[in-house]
């Protein structure tokens, strides 16, 4: 019995590493996706931004968001705040009898959440790009992984009073895609749009992204690393019930993105009268974003359904929060935010414990405190350092202005 609970362990905790890389490799994703819809004069820096929003994001959740978000908690809706002092489970603890005995290493389960509010701080980057100071961004990020992001993930993930209640975000369709948008959503009001995007008569000027190889790529890669999103948070694979589940996971995991690939490049296509590539990408992301939140009770029919509804709202989306002169180059807000809110409350489809009252007090709750909190946070930076670059560093571009470099120094030509 015992060294069949310690295989059972070890099989576990390594599924639950796998996992975690393949979602640490979304950081490469969200990378390649924004420095291919950006202008190639702010590819150094939003290349730049990524890299260091992941280690920041590492450094703040080791320090203490983590045990924000998994502590006892003062009571539900009150985390504990601790520092460090991770201990892994021992040999005892592995084989000892009942529901409670510990399946995986504690610091495997560290490691699989330290990259999920990674993904949410990546959300933010490409909302914001090309105006920001990188500094101001980094500065938020230490805010947002420390303590905004574990908050509300104490919330529901942590066992705190959304959990308590009934409501159900299986892989964080809500506590992380719409944690990122709301936070985005906030920065970007302030922030304001970049220079030349609408005319003074309503006009909607495109920007178009330098590099659209490179941000299909990227899209592929978040793909695929949300087989580890998804397929990771069922925590354990070891028994016939559990692999079952994981391979349902993946089936529609996959299954949504392509109907909102589909879904987008029909919309778009009635829409705009030609296919739009981004559109495309956007759908497919919003597909995954939609069937996130309850990626195993759907049929594989009804997870097409779910992604399929997310690619049609995420084109609408984009259009109008253009016409609202909301300025977001990568169509972040829209794909994790209104995909979110739309895969929370889909729950309700194939889930016979949620509720539309608990998915609608969960989804609130987090865009409310997310969002106030990051515009909080986002007027103090304002007030300290300024968020936005001059009008003549946004036109000789960010690379230069915070990096020194460019990433295409032999194609840009200057004006």
């Amino acid at each position: 019995m015992e060294t069949v609970k310690e295989l059972s362990y070890a099989i576990d905790t390594f599924y639950f590493l796998i996992m975690g890389a393949l979602v640490m490799f979304m950081a490469a994703g969200f990378a390649m996706l924004e420095a291919g819809l950006v202008r190639a004069k702010n590819t150094t820096e939003i290349l730049t931004k990524n890299v260091a929003l992941y280690a920041v994001a590492s450094i703040m959740y080791l320090l203490v968001g983590y045990n924000i978000m998994y502590g006892d908690g003062v009571n539900p809706y009150i985390p504990s705040i601790s520092f460090m002092g991770y201990e892994d489970n021992t040999v005892e603890a592995v084989v000892a009898e009942g529901d409670d005995a510990p399946y995986y290493s504690n610091l495997a389960d560290f490691f699989f959440q330290v990259v999920f509010v990674a993904t949410a701080m990546s959300i933010v980057s490409g909302a914001v790009a090309e105006r920001m100071k990188l500094w101001a961004f980094l500065a938020f990020a230490v805010v947002m992984t420390a303590f905004i992001y574990p908050v509300q993930g104490f919330w529901k993930w942590g066992g705190g009073f959304l959990n308590e209640l009934g409501f159900v975000d299986f892989a964080g369709s809500g506590v992380v895609h719409l944690t990122g948008a709301a936070a985005a959503f906030a920065g970007v009001l302030l922030l304001g749009p970049r220079k030349g995007k609408y005319g003074p008569n309503g006009e909607i000027h495109p920007i178009p992204g330098a590099n659209l190889p490179l941000a299909t790529l990227g899209m592929f890669i978040l793909w695929l690393g949300w087989f580890g999103f998804n397929g990771g948070s069922e925590l354990k694979i070891s028994n016939v019930g559990e692999a079952n589940a994981v391979a349902m996971v993946f089936v529609n995991t996959n299954v949504a993105a392509a109907a909102g690939v589909i879904a987008a490049l029909i919309t778009g296509r009635l829409l705009f009268g030609k296919s739009d590539l981004t559109m495309v990408l956007n759908g497919a992301l919003a597909g995954l974003v939609s069937i996130t939140a309850e990626p195993l009770a759907p049929s594989p029919g009804l997870a097409a359904i779910v992604g399929a509804v997310g690619g049609v709202l995420v084109v609408f989306s984009i259009v109008t929060l253009d016409k609202l002169k909301i300025d977001d180059p990568v169509g972040a807000i829209s794909v994790h935010g209104v995909s979110g809110m739309w895969g929370l409350l889909a729950v309700v489809l194939s889930n016979a414990d949620a509720t539309i009252g608990n998915q609608l007090i969960g989804l609130v709750t987090i865009f409310a405190w997310v969002f106030a909190t990051s515009f909080l946070v986002w007027l103090i930076i304002k007030a300290v350092m300024g968020l936005r670059v001059t009008a003549e560093e946004e036109h000789e571009g960010m690379d230069l202005v915070d990096c020194g470099m460019e990433a295409y120094p032999e194609f840009v030509i200057r004006k």
